[in-house]
This record gives structure tokens, sequence and C-alpha cells, in this order.
């Protein structure tokens, strides 16, 4: 049976989980039902109620659209339970306690249809104890589908099978997850944990544990165990604030409690009575009144637990900003494409041996669970990517650093090469142009992937780029197809990026796709550089860096072959103005798009305010109302959260634009969207523009002015805001008809009065140094 077969689903309990899970249904264009108890008193919002207004105000949104809220139906288990029977599938996410879940399945089996498939999304009971009383027809069609928060976000889906469900249950429960709702399915076995939370748990476990023995400060730890392992930049403690310290604290205990024994979670799973103190006190995290990092005011603090041994609340200090070295050695190989591993592990400081103790003893749990727990390290590996947005599996780390040195720090650890990796081969390998996965028994098999998904950086380690440097790939693909993927840090765009795009645009074959699988596709043009080129005064510089860029992408534009943009994550300034000159986009449901320049006292520069010129006027047949949409945009520095709220920018065009909600099939999707086009394919003519009439920079006058006596704008908001006007709007002394050089040359020259600019430069560098842009 096909992924369309389910068309009437239900979510049962709707808290957090279940209220995600059925955002996600409905975001993909399907309707749900949603029910839980009834209101606790008459005249109150039910709970299923009260999730639609946290749905509504969630932040990041879990809606890719507000008015999805129209496909989810709220109800009350009591009232609207016969409601089920019409349903094919139903998920349950009520309260973690057996008996209740045991009660509920046993009501569920009185009313619903012979072939309705239900699943639960518990995280910690075995399938076997939830389903032992129900009848053999109702375990053979019931399964675990566990997401992780937030669901929209997250991208794995664990997917556990018990001793009697179907094969055709499994099969279409992985097709509808994966095509339809953009999940990574990771099939796992009926034990403790899974694989993500029993991995990823005892990796923040060992984060605590390490940290107060090698007596460091927490901001060190973090900024150690985070973007420099290749681990999301909240490390640990951020994490735990991030996802509540109380529910972390329950998480911990309902592991421990159904680990074997000997599972050495055990000795990182104790209840640590400072943190017991912090929750008693409502210190959970963000949710509460802080956690292992407070404000005090506008002042980050942060836990000193360093030296620290009571068991009340450690103390406040202001949290350090400065990063420990071996962060930005690490950060600066990463960009150099070294490995930035060695940076952390190589030092004999207390740091170098956090970093040595914390990957030793994540490393060596995540080998031990093969082959007890699953036969493939890919499970592992997919579970940690998919679930904790690490960018590399703990055996591709291990490949990555070498079986010396994970010896090395096995041995540092006091702990032994497991089994598995006793001969010392790697994990991953390239055989005859695949890439090949080790299994248990030894035997290699190419990676799994389901049909029709491509992550592209399994693919491109069996390609030899054309072109490379520090910032960018170029790639060729077969049917003689060409990719271009960014690979610096934050994949900041750089003249050396840009190198790359216009080498494309030369060596283009039968089609361009753009495209990477980083966590973003990039941040923008990188503002480091700007900075240093405006406190030398090299405003010449400045020019040709931006005439280099708008060359490469106008090339882009009018080479004799489609040319497909691909992306996912955020695609901000430059990026989106590289994305801006492609024949069509298929963009990820969860990409951010955007020109956001004016937050910090710039104009796009690279074709952006003359591309949102011309879709403006596309869209609306009209100059002067085009000029104000896009200033309007443009001024705010306004994105789209979804391609859907770009649309209304004109940044993403529903009429000719694609999405996708899995990413791992963005790839595949753009190879064959660029291959179709080739076979008629005709190059864009170079447009003609007209510039809006003088008049309109006197409203935009008036209203920036008004917007600064309301306190509402800053002087130089209004600054920026009439220097973008001076890109479509004819000027009293001037002609209005203008080509595309034209307005490519008025955005260079706006961008240069803004950069002289002593405001917009205070703007760039509290971006850079503070990591937020600042109004002045």
């Amino acid at each position: 049976m096909s992924a369309a077969n389910f068309r009437n689903i239900a979510v049962i309990g709707a808290g957090t989980m279940g209220s995600g899970i059925a955002a996600q249904i409905a975001n993909a264009g399907h309707n749900v039902l949603l029910l839980d108890l009834g209101a606790k008193s008459a005249g109150e919002k039910t709970p299923a109620e009260n999730a639609i207004d946290r749905l509504l105000a969630s932040d990041p949104p879990q809606l890719m659209s507000k008015k999805n809220v129209a496909r989810i139906t709220t109800g009350v288990i009591d009232d609207d339970f016969n409601k089920l029977a019409d349903c094919d599938w139903i998920i349950e996410a009520v309260v973690e306690r057996l008996d209740i879940k045991k009660a509920l399945y046993r009501r569920l089996d009185a009313v619903i249809g012979a072939d309705c498939v239900v699943s639960s999304n518990t995280s910690t009971i075995p399938i076997k104890l939830l389903v032992e009383d129900m009848p053999s027809v109702f375990r053979q069609r019931f399964a675990i589908t566990h997401y992780f928060n937030p669901v929209r976000y997250m991208r794995l889906l664990e997917l556990v099978r018990g001793s009697e469900t179907t094969s055709d249950v499994i099969d279409r429960l992985a097709d509808f997850n994966d095509r339809v709702l953009g999940k990574g399915v990771v099939r796992c076995a009926d034990t403790p944990g899974f694989l993500g939370n029993r991995v990823g748990v005892f990796a923040l476990q060992v984060g605590i544990d390490e940290t107060l023995k090698c007596n460091l400060a927490i901001e060190d730890a973090d900024a150690l165990f985070g973007r420099p392992m290749g681990i999301p930049k909240t490390g640990v403690f951020g994490l735990y604030d991030l996802i509540g310290i109380d529910l972390m604290a329950d998480v911990v205990v309902s592991l421990g409690n159904i680990l074997p024994a000997d599972d050495a979670f055990h000795a990182v799973g104790a209840a640590n009575p400072a943190i017991a103190a912090m929750i008693a006190a409502g210190f959970t995290g963000d949710k509460g009144k802080g956690g292992f990092y407070c404000l005090d005011g506008t002042k980050r603090m942060a836990r000193q637990f360093a030296g620290y041994e009571g068991n009340d609340m450690p103390p406040l200090n202001p949290a350090k900003t400065k990063l420990p070295a071996a962060a930005i050695a690490a950060a600066e190989a990463a960009a150099r494409q070294d490995e930035p591993l060695f940076m952390l592990l190589d030092g004999h400081d207390d740091q170098a041996r956090f970093c040595r103790r914390v990957l030793g003893r994540i490393l060596h749990y995540a080998a031990s669970l093969v082959p007890s727990v699953t036969t493939t390290p890919q499970d592992i590996d997919d579970a940690m990517k998919l679930g904790f947005n690490w960018q590399r599996g703990p055996f591709e780390m291990i490949d990555a650093i070498g079986q010396q040195r994970f010896a090395a720090l096995l041995d540092e650890c006091g702990l032994t090469v497991p089994a598995f990796l006793e001969d010392g081969a790697p994990s991953y390998s390239v055989q005859a142009g695949s890439l090949m996965i080790r299994h248990a028994d030894g035997a290699r098999q190419p990676v799994n992937l389901p049909e029709g998904v491509m992550r592209f950086h399994m693919t491109r380690r069996t390609l030899h780029p054309i072109l490379t440097n520090d910032a960018a790939s170029l790639f060729a693909l077969d049917g003689d197809l060409r990719l271009v993927e960014f690979h610096s840090k934050a994949n900041a765009l750089t003249d050396a990026s840009m190198e790359i795009v216009a080498a494309a645009a030369n060596d283009h074959g039968a089609g361009i796709i753009i495209h990477n699988d980083a966590q973003h596709f990039s941040a923008g043009v990188d503002l480091n550089a700007f900075r240093r080129m405006t406190e030398a005064g090299q405003w010449d510089e400045i020019d040709g860096f931006l005439l280099r860029f708008q060359t490469a992408v106008a090339a882009l534009k009018y080479a004799p072959v489609p040319v497909v943009g691909a992306p996912s994550g955020l695609a901000a300034g430059g990026g989106f103005e590289v994305l801006a000159h492609c024949d069509k986009l298929v963009a990820h449901t969860n990409s951010v798009l955007g020109l956001v320049e004016a937050a910090v006292g710039v104009v796009p520069s690279g074709g952006g305010v003359k591309e949102s010129y011309l879709r403006w006027h596309a869209h609306l047949g009209d100059w002067e109302q085009a000029a104000w949409k896009a200033w309007m945009n443009l001024g705010y520095a306004a994105t789209g959260s979804s391609p859907e709220l770009a649309s209304r920018m004109q940044y993403f065009r529903q009429d000719h634009d694609e999405t996708v909600m899995n990413r791992d099939r963005l790839l595949p999707r753009a190879i064959q969207l660029v291959t179709e086009m080739a076979a008629s394919y005709t190059p864009p003519k170079p447009p003609k523009a007209e510039l809006a009439p003088a008049a309109l920079a006197e409203k935009m006058a008036g209203f920036m002015q008004d917007g600064v006596d309301r306190g509402d704008f800053m002087p130089h908001d209004k600054t920026v805001a009439m220097q973008i006007a001076t890109i479509m709007v004819q000027s009293p002394d001037e002609d209005s008809p203008i080509d595309e050089d034209g307005l490519f040359a008025r955005e260079r020259a706006a961008f240069i009065r803004l950069a002289k600019t002593p405001e917009t430069h205070a703007r760039i560098s509290a971006m850079l140094d503070d990591g937020a842009p600042v109004r002045n």
C-alpha cells in the first residue's frame, strides 16, 4: 500500500509532542483529529483547544503557516471517541504511564476498524509491555512511532515494530513519515531507549560528569562540546535549559529504570543534588526563571559548578564571552577543511582532557551497542544526526580521528576497544564508486537509504571535485550535471565562493544545481571581510567584491542551461541572492528565505534589490507599487520562516518554485527537475525596467520620519531605508528606463555610501562581536 492510504488520522494527547505531531500532519496538507481530556471546569478551554493556542504562538513556529491550523480538529476523548472509528491511523501521545496507555488501547480495540493502524509516541516503554494484553490482530497493526521535539524541525522518527507487527504496517508507516511528513526513518529494535535517546542522553550526562571532573566552567564546556565537535552550539547545559531541566531529569530517571544493570549509563545517571535544588527553586531552564544560564537584566549569567561541592544551587557569575582557544582553533581548521577534532584532542590542559574523555566515553558507548542493539553503525549515526542535529555520527567521528587516536582516547578513559572495532577497519569506505558501511558480521553493504533519498555529504565521498577551494566546490553528477556546494563556516560567502559559482556558469554541463546539506544553506556574505575593508577605507575593494559577486550570479542567471537551487535551513542575504538568480527553486519546507542586510545597516548588493523589484513588478504590473512593496520588505529585513510565508514577499514563487517535505529528497528532485528542463531550455532575456516616480521618495521619507518620531525606528534606520529607495526610485534629474547593469551599479553605490557611515560600521561590529545585530 502507498503512503496516500493514510487519509483519516487522529492524535490522542494534546501535550507538546501530540500537538507537534498534529501540526506536522497539518503542515503536510492532511486533516487530523486531536483529542484530549475535557475542560477542567465549565467555560474553560479544553486541553486540545489550548494546544491550538500554543501552536499559533509557538516560536520557532510549529506551523509552516498559521492557516494550517484549520486542518486540525479538536475534540474530547470521552465525547468524540466514536469518531476514531473512521480513522486509518491513530497516534497515541498520552502521558508515559503504562496503565493509562493500556486502558486506552482496550477502548480503541472496541471502536476502530479492522485495518486501522495504531502507534505510540512513547520513548521509554517497550512495545511488548504496551500490547501484552491485546488481541493478536491488534498487535499485528501496532508500532511505536517515536518523534523528536520540536516535531517540525527534528528530522528523526524511530520506528519500532513488535514481535507480531506486520511488515506491511511498518512499511506503510515508514513510507508515509518519509515522503509525507519529511522524516528520516530509523527502524529500531525494541530495546531500552531505542537509539537516539540511548546515545544522546548518555552523551549529555557524560558532558555534565566530565565538566565537573575537569573543573571547567559550563560556558567552556558548551563551547567545546558544541560546534567544534559538530554538535549544536547549545552544547550540554544550554540544551538542558532549552529542553527543560526538570524534563531532562525525568528522562534520565526513566532511562535509568529501563536500562540493564550493567549499562554504562548508570555511572552518569545518578541524581545531582545541586540540579535538584535548581528544579525545586523553579530554575528549570528557559521556560522557568532560568537554569544553568540566567539573565540579570541584559547580562548573561552562568552557574559556577567549578570547585563547588555544596548541595544548594551553585552561584551565578557573569558568563564568559571569550571562546576557549581550542574551540577557535577547531573552527579555523574546519574553515580550512582540516579535521577540527584534532585541535580539540591534542592539548595538555583541562579543556583538552575534557574533550578527550567526553569523546572517548561517548564513542565507546555508541560502539558497544553493536551488535546487541543494532547490526549497523549507520542506524546510530543517523539517529544522532537526525535526532540531535550532530553533523557527524559517532562512527563517522571514529573514522575521522582514526583507530589509533580512538584507542588512545579509550585508554585514557580506562576503556577497551569494543569487539566490533578491534580490527581497526573504518566503518565507512568507498568501493567501486559506492559508499559502503560495515555491518556487525563484518560484511560491507551499501549505505541503507530509501529509494529516492540522497544525502550529499555521503555522495560527496564518492566524487572528486572539478574545482574546489576553502569555501566551495564544483562537482560533476551523473547525466553531465554540475553541483555547486558551499562549505565555509556557516556557508558565509566570499570571493572564493563566487569563484566556484562563476566556474559553474562556465563549465555548466547539461544543467546546474546549487545545493548543500549543511544545517543552513548560507547565512549570507562574510561580514568579517567587509569590516576589515571598511576599517581600512578600501572602498574600491568593496566595489570590486560586489561587482564580482554580481557578475557571478548574472552568469548563473543567463547560463545556457537550466539552474535549480535546492536550499534547506537559512538562506539569507547573499545566500538568497544566489538562489534568486536560479531558474527555479526546490526548497525544503523549513527553509527560511529573505534579504536581511538592512538589519546591519547595508543594502542587498548581489542583485537582491534588483530581483525583488523585478519580481514585485511581475506580480503587480506597476513599477511604483513594486518599488513600495520591495522597499517595505527590504527595509524591515523581512524573512519567511517557510517558503509559503516567503512567497508573500516574492522570495518564493508558489506558481513557479517547488517545496519538498523531506530534505533528503531535495537533491533527487532537483536532479529530476533540471534534467526535465534541459530538454527544451531557453535562457531568460535580460529585463528592461523603469524606475519608480521621484515623488515616491517623499512618501518613503515621510513614512520613515513618522516612525522615527514615534520611536519605532532609529535615525539610521531612515538612512538605510532611503538608500534602498535610491536603487529603485528615480531622482529628479534622470531618465526612468534602466537595464540590469544599471540596477546592479545602484546597489553597489548605495552599499558603499552606507558602509562609510559610523553607524553601519557599529552595527556590523556588534553583530560580529555579540552574535546579534543592534539598532542605531
